[in-house]
């Protein structure tokens, strides 16, 4: 446990942060299933719809610093590959 009050401070703020994150991440897989099932039914509206909001969370996450730009860019060209296999092939 931390003694001084500054770092009694520091570890409060870490843990509120820590819970913040983790909220943002599970949204983040959320986005992600969620644009994967509208890719799956073949909706294609519904799906672009879904592929874009789950971008648009991908993109805030990496810039917040919550995760990693990389990261976010790989989430994002694997949902676009998706939807783009699927669609493609419709047209």
């Amino acid at each position: 446990m931390p003694k001084k009050r500054s770092d009694v401070k520091r570890a409060r703020q870490q843990e509120q942060r820590r819970l913040r994150n983790r909220s943002v991440r599970s949204s983040l897989k959320t986005y992600s299933r969620k644009a994967t099932e509208a890719i799956a039914d073949g909706d294609r509206e519904n799906a672009q719809e879904a592929v874009a909001l789950a971008c648009s969370r991908y993109d805030r996450a990496a810039r917040k610093g919550i995760i990693h730009i990389n990261n976010a860019a790989r989430h994002k060209s694997q949902l676009a590959r998706r939807y783009n296999q699927a669609f493609s092939a419709a047209v």
